[in-house]
């Protein structure tokens, strides 16, 4: 398989702080577990572009994204919402980060690459149509799956959402969407307070309780995920890669293991070779150990290439 490993140096430089858990070292531990595992050398490595304005106005509102343009400092932080905080570089790397996914998008409906790991920050899936939230400014997935739709030649797209958190902002922006099958599992009750019963029939939740480890992650998969899939016939998987459910991540209490994040990688390169001609993007959400998020990301990233 061969797959784009996408990033920009503008996403290292976002930081909200030195107490913050969303810490540039994020990227800095799986570029560091790549280069140890010998396998970066045997990724396509590709440089983010920009998101335009257009692409991003696609699933946010006009007036939303024109002020976060507007509030970007030249220096200090500006609180957009609570943990949310914009500082000189914060802009840029928002644009790289929803610019990788068009990108990544572009490169594997074209054919050029088999599939794309997107390793970008801010994470995006929390972003709603008109508000930043939970460290999240534009919605980088939702970015990729409109543009997928808009100008990939694709009219079913799936997204998988594992992060201990669900991607709150994904759903606002597809529900109701025929064209979108979102699915996401998550811990529950949990930040950001997702209403199970609150969905059009494109959204598919799979609420985990605290302390449920890859038993009852695996069994929701198996269950409830992979039967949707199959009916909906995705013509690109795309996955917001979120490691914050592993057992040693200080943001949840879900207890997932490495060979978790590998088993479910596994199984959805399967589906889409079956389903989409093998095509998947993947797009870094949370992870906050920065260990395990390195090991995670690494087989996951692995798996992706079928090494």
């Amino acid at each position: 398989m061969t797959t784009a490993y996408i990033t920009h140096n503008h996403c290292d430089k976002h930081d909200m702080g030195e107490a913050h858990p969303e810490s540039p070292q994020r990227l800095g531990a799986i570029r560091d577990r790549l280069i140890a595992g010998q396998l970066l050398d045997y990724l396509r490595c590709v440089e983010a572009l920009p998101a335009t304005r257009a692409q991003l106005k696609a699933v946010h509102d006009s007036a939303y994204v024109d002020s976060i343009f507007a509030k970007a400092p030249e220096q200090g932080h500006i609180e957009v919402e609570a943990d949310t905080l914009l500082m000189p570089h914060s802009l840029a790397a928002a644009v790289h980060a929803a610019g990788a996914v068009v990108q990544a998008v572009d490169l594997v409906m074209s054919g050029k690459m088999d599939n794309a790991f997107c390793a970008v920050r801010p994470p995006g899936h929390h972003a709603e149509i008109d508000r930043a939230m939970g460290f999240c400014f534009f919605n980088n997935i939702a970015v990729g799956a409109k543009h997928a739709l808009t100008h990939g030649g694709v009219k079913r797209v799936a997204i998988i959402d594992f992060d201990v958190h669900h991607g709150n902002g994904t759903e606002a922006i597809f529900n109701g969407d025929p064209n979108v099958l979102y699915a996401s599992s998550y811990q529950h009750p949990f930040f950001p307070y997702a209403d199970p019963g609150a969905s059009h029939d494109n959204i598919v939740h799979m609420p985990l309780e605290a302390g449920s480890g890859g038993q009852e992650f695996r069994a929701a998969m198996t269950d409830v995920l992979f039967p949707r899939l199959a009916s909906f016939q995705p013509e690109l998987i795309m996955i917001s890669a979120g490691f914050d459910a592993h057992k040693s991540d200080p943001m949840g209490q879900l207890r997932l293991e490495d060979s978790d994040f590998q088993w479910i990688t596994e199984q959805l390169v399967t589906m889409a070779e079956q389903y989409c001609q093998g095509r998947i993007v993947s797009v870094l959400e949370g992870g906050y150990h920065l260990d395990a998020l390195g090991r995670c990301a690494f087989s996951h990233i692995r798996s992706l290439m079928k090494m």
